[in-house]
């Protein structure tokens, strides 16, 4: 017996020698593997060796799905191989179901895996794949909330928003049972959206389809408190009334950006989420303030906002792969862009379309849900460089890719637009148009600023036609609405239209009452297609008024703004990225030919 026990002691002394071995290399390896993997740069090559060193040494179940976890993720984040990436998740998941109370690892898998198979474009994969792993987590409250968030925006990128919200319902009453009341205000929050977003006709294409979701997204705790990251996923919802909500936005990001990565730390599991890291919230705050910013008519104050986001984006990027990221920034560009066209900077704006045609290039699931306000923005830059029968082919092709209600009826508006420039050629498309895009009987959508913008049309039409009490009717409905709003480039668009009325009536007191006004408001945005036509009518009215100096005056203005378009028109049409003009169908061109010059009339802006 002595001798049995002996050999017994002497056994389990190998085995924990064995054991404490085991774990020395493996630590070493891990050790070096973060080492690589936290260089400035990173060494991503280096840290995926240590990571693979570890199977030769057989290690226990344990080690070896961690370890293929640990791979799975680098290679998910760091690098474009998606195969070995994948193949490293799904073992990581298999062995993992077979150890007990290895919940960390398993449902990590599980996640990441689901999301590298939604990348993949292999959906039908994903979603059995969750509901294993929602449906064994229900004792792990972090992961089961987390995983029903992660199959609701699986759902939500199927445009099937009534199963995203069934499944945001199941969330929402997990979490009252598991007594977090935080999180399921989260799971109500992205429920009650949801549910707008149905209602409103399932907007397919619209920029909050994609972030609805991403924004209530799950996050590990350990950056900020729950309170605060609350308050800034409701404020979005509020701004209507733009200034004060948004004032309030920018104190909250301002406050939780103080906090440290380890305050507040939650007592109940189910707590442990974020609506969103505070560095992605930050970069939302200023998207909010750029989209403001741009429908107010403040575009300087847009582009400063869109320097800063698009630098904390870069800086992101760098150590961040989540898709969000993309999704900001291809958002950002979309409104810079349409900035760029408004302040006479189309050879800038051009290059950043073909920056988003590089970004949806890398993701097809981004292009999705980009197409139409990518050949948007081409149809609003052909219109730039009067390149008409390119818009009308532009917009007609972003209608083809939408059934979002408010884009579909920018686009409409945009194209009604380019028919009444083109005179008799579209008659009968141009009124099918315009009676679907009625404001004064059932306008498609609720959209203050768009409801506004069709007034506008039908003034312009109006004006075309040479009907100009109705007109007028129109423009004033205009300048109600926008005025309401603090919509400054629907007002100064509508002014100078309405300066132009009266001129041609004969009425030059009133035209210089709404021409001067204009010319400011463009002069403030700056809007250099109003600033071009206000100079213009504020020429002929001095001259008409026999005002030799003030006409002179406004002549030299007229030219200067005439000599920076065409200038910026001519670098525009000279660029290669002018021949995406041309793309209507498939995925965007990847390279460009250098165009021998403009090839357009330049009489519009002259």
């Amino acid at each position: 017996m002595a001798a049995q026990a002996a050999a017994a002691a002497q056994a389990a002394a190998a085995q924990a020698a064995q054991a404490e071995a085991a774990e020395s290399w493996y630590l070493a390896l891990l050790g070096f593997a973060e080492h690589f993997r936290t260089s400035s740069p990173p060494k991503i090559r280096l840290c995926v060796h240590c990571l693979q060193a570890v199977f030769p040494f057989k290690p226990p179940q344990r080690i070896e799905a961690r370890t293929h976890l640990q791979l799975g993720s680098v290679l998910y984040h760091h690098t474009k191989n998606s195969e070995q990436a994948r193949s490293h998740l799904e073992k990581a998941w298999l062995i993992s179901q077979q150890i007990p109370q290895f919940e960390d690892v398993k449902f990590e898998a599980a996640s990441l895996l689901s999301e590298l198979y939604c990348q993949e474009n292999s959906v039908d994969a994903a979603k059995p794949l969750l509901r294993k792993a929602i449906q064994i987590s229900q004792q792990t409250p972090y992961w089961h909330c987390r995983l029903l968030f992660q199959l609701a925006q699986l759902h939500t990128l199927e445009k099937d928003l009534v199963s995203a919200c069934d499944l945001l319902g199941v969330g929402a009453e997990y979490a009252r049972v598991v007594g977090s009341e935080y999180t399921r205000a989260l799971f109500l929050l992205s429920k009650g959206m949801g549910r707008v977003l149905s209602q409103e006709g399932g907007y397919s294409q619209d920029k909050r389809t994609e972030g609805w979701l991403s924004w209530s997204w799950p996050i590990p705790e350990g950056s900020l408190s729950a309170g605060g990251s609350f308050r800034v996923a409701t404020c979005p919802l509020q701004v209507k009334s733009v200034k004060p909500c948004l004032k309030q936005l920018q104190q909250c990001i301002q406050t939780i950006s103080t906090l440290h990565d380890d305050e507040i730390l939650p007592s109940n599991p189910a707590d442990l989420f974020h609506w969103l890291p505070k560095e992605h919230m930050c970069v939302l705050v200023y998207l909010v303030t750029v989209m403001h910013s741009m429908q107010a008519g403040y575009l300087e104050k847009a582009q400063k906002y869109t320097d800063k986001a698009l630098m904390q984006l870069e800086k992101l990027k760098m150590l961040d792969c989540s898709p969000i990221l993309s999704s900001f920034q291809v958002i950002l560009l979309e409104h810079i862009i349409m900035c760029r066209l408004v302040t006479g900077h189309k050879a800038t704006a051009l290059q950043e379309i073909s920056q988003v045609c590089q970004l949806c290039q890398q993701s097809p699931r981004l292009f999705s849900n980009h197409a139409a306000q990518l050949h948007t923005l081409l149809g609003l830059y052909c219109v730039s460089v009067n390149c008409m029968d390119n818009a009308e082919a532009q917009f007609t092709t972003a209608l083809r890719l939408t059934n979002h209600q408010e884009l579909w009826a920018f686009i409409v508006t945009n194209l009604a637009s380019v028919y009444i420039r083109e005179g008799n050629r579209h008659q009968e498309v141009l009124y099918s148009l315009l009676e679907r895009i009625n404001p004064d009987h059932s306008f498609p959508v609720s959209s203050h600023c768009l409801r506004a913008a069709a007034f506008y049309v039908r003034g312009l039409f109006s004006f075309f036609q040479g009907r100009y009490n109705e007109a007028k009717r129109f423009l004033r409905e205009t300048l109600k609405m926008s005025n309401a709003e603090d919509l400054n480039r629907l007002t100064a668009c509508s002014l100078v239209l309405l300066g132009h009325i009266f001129y041609v009536l004969g009425n030059h007191r009133e035209s210089n009452n709404m021409v001067v006004p204009a010319m400011q408001l463009a002069s403030k945005i700056p809007d250099m297609s109003v600033q071009l036509w206000s100079s213009a009518l504020l020429r002929d009215l001095n001259k008409a008024c026999g005002n030799a100096m003030d006409a002179h005056e406004a002549a030299q203005m007229h030219q200067n703004f005439s000599q920076q378009l065409l200038q910026d028109h001519i670098e525009a049409c000279s660029l290669p990225e002018h021949n995406l003009i041309t793309w209507t169908d498939g995925p965007p061109p990847v390279q460009f030919q250098a165009q021998n010059g403009p090839n357009t009339s330049l009489a519009s802006l002259l």
